[in-house]
């Protein structure tokens, strides 16, 4: 009996040592992360150091009944486990915060050169002394650099420039030169061209290259996050090449939010509208241009922002950009997505369909749902509305109490998917104040509209088909966004 009872008192103090260890891990990563109000974080530590110690006297000392010991040992078993995963948990949401804040001070563009699928071109060997179509004032860091490294390779291309992106591509098609150097962000423009929709089919690419620019994208940061209000851009990029990479701007919203009424308000801006492109001299947009909206992306986030301050006489205070296709992987992480689709918006195509009523979708048919515009008479209008059910349906999957079992890889998914300006206190600052003070928050949204034209856009160098927009709505979207800065509620505006 002794014996058995020395052998229990050494399981409990080697429980007991863990169960300390585990908690300060618990206790060190919670501090780390900075999320907790000073009051809340003192209780729980003060919960812990006396979990901990009764339960060590109990194992040690005061419980000499095998059936109370074992108890002891399943209570302290359960603390060690749930220890250890809500460290784990809380390191995992910490390594999001980091790595969605850390925006990087350069930003990845690829080129490519491009020949036809029939070509008998097979590596970049054969490209010697072949003619190359580049384009002669948009993307010419990227053929320049092509070319040159080309070159250190004895590789010397014969240089045709073009003015547009459509003159080039027709003078490749017409056999006027053997290749093309594309910046991979501009496929999705020439896709969307209806003439070479079947681009990445009849092409493939023989050699590729990248570089980085600086990225010129930054906050504009408030005094005090939790009650001064500001505003944020929304930006989902299209890209393909990475989340570093710069791409088409295929969502576009300002988030109004005002801590002191507890308000926020959507702007969603279409991706087709017709705008003014504006930019700082580094982003090497055309500044003064007319083109849709979704090129600025093309010239990273900064020119997006510039461009939306302009066109609603606003001032964006930070960016939040969504990278697309990694959304798919979120999607996917979260279980799928609920969207609702209306009577007559039923869509069968290639990619997805879906029918009238509740669709429940994994992670590629949700982003091809978020994507289409070609099967719906609004067009771009409801392409935006079905991007703010695939974000909602996010956000509700997210919130559900048995999202806690997919913590792990929907942080893992999230980490890749997302990038603000927002400093990581910023973040923890606006944690802190929902806790204290669990502001119920109204949702209010507004779209700017416009009318469907077909308008020459810069970035093409051709005519595309474009929104022209209604300025009475961008006048009332500017109203909107002043009423709710100025503590007011946007839908007080008519």
């Amino acid at each position: 009996m002794k014996e058995q009872n020395k052998v229990l008192r050494g399981i409990g103090i080697v429980l007991s040592i863990l169960l300390v260890v585990v908690s300060f891990y618990l206790l060190y990563q919670l501090i780390k992360i900075n999320v907790l109000p000073t009051k809340l974080l003192f209780l729980i530590t003060i919960i812990f150091v006396l979990l901990d110690a009764i339960l060590a006297l109990l194992l040690c000392y005061y419980t000499r009944a095998i059936i109370s010991k074992i108890i002891c040992v399943v209570i302290t078993l359960v603390l060690i486990f749930g220890s250890c995963m809500g460290g784990y948990y809380i390191s995992k949401t910490g390594s999001l915060l980091t790595n969605i804040t850390n925006v990087t001070k350069h930003a990845k563009n690829t080129v490519s050169v491009v020949v036809k699928q029939s070509s008998d071109i097979k590596n970049k060997s054969q490209l010697n002394g072949l003619s190359v179509g580049t384009l002669r004032t948009i993307g010419t860091q990227g053929s320049s650099k092509a070319l040159k490294e080309l070159s250190k390779d004895g590789i010397v291309m014969n240089q045709s420039e073009y003015d547009s992106l459509s003159a080039m591509l027709e003078s490749f098609y017409n056999g006027e030169v053997d290749s093309i150097i594309i910046n991979e962000s501009s496929r999705s423009q020439i896709l969307d061209m209806e003439s070479y929709a079947d681009f990445d089919n009849n092409t493939r690419v023989v050699y590729q290259t990248s570089y980085k620019v600086e990225n010129t994208d930054k906050a504009n940061a408030v005094s005090d996050i939790t009650s001064k209000p500001f505003n944020v851009l929304i930006s989902g990029s299209d890209t393909r090449g990475g989340f570093d990479e710069n791409g088409r701007s295929d969502v576009i919203m300002v988030a109004t939010i005002n801590p002191k009424t507890s308000t926020i308000l959507l702007t969603s801006v279409p991706r087709d509208f017709y705008v003014t492109t504006a930019c700082d001299a580094a982003d090497g947009c055309m500044q003064g241009a007319l083109d849709k909206i979704t090129h600025t992306g093309i010239h990273g986030t900064n020119t997006t922002k510039r461009t939306v301050e302009q066109l609603l006489g606003i001032e964006i205070n930070y960016t939040f950009k969504v990278g697309f296709d990694t959304v798919t992987d979120l999607v996917d992480a979260l279980g799928g997505v609920d969207v609702y689709v209306e009577p007559g918006y039923a869509v069968s195509t290639s990619t997805f369909s879906v029918h009238e009523g509740t669709n429940h979708l994994d992670g590629e048919h949700a982003l091809a749902y978020a994507r289409e515009r070609y099967s719906y008479t609004e067009g771009d209008r409801q392409r935006t509305k079905n991007q703010q059910q695939v974000l909602m349906g996010i956000v509700n999957e997210a919130t559900k109490p048995s999202v806690i079992t997919k913590y792990a890889s929907i942080m893992d998914a999230m980490a890749n998917t997302f990038s603000t300006t927002m400093s990581n206190e910023e973040i923890s600052d606006l944690i802190k104040y929902q806790i204290n003070n669990n502001p119920k928050w109204k949702m209010e949204q507004y779209m700017v509209d416009g009318t469907g034209d077909t308008l020459m856009c810069a970035e093409l160098g051709d005519a595309a088909s474009v929104m022209v927009p209604d300025q009475s709505t961008v006048k009332m979207a500017k109203d909107k966004i002043n009423a709710v800065l100025a503590g007011k509620s946007a839908d007080d505006v008519k």
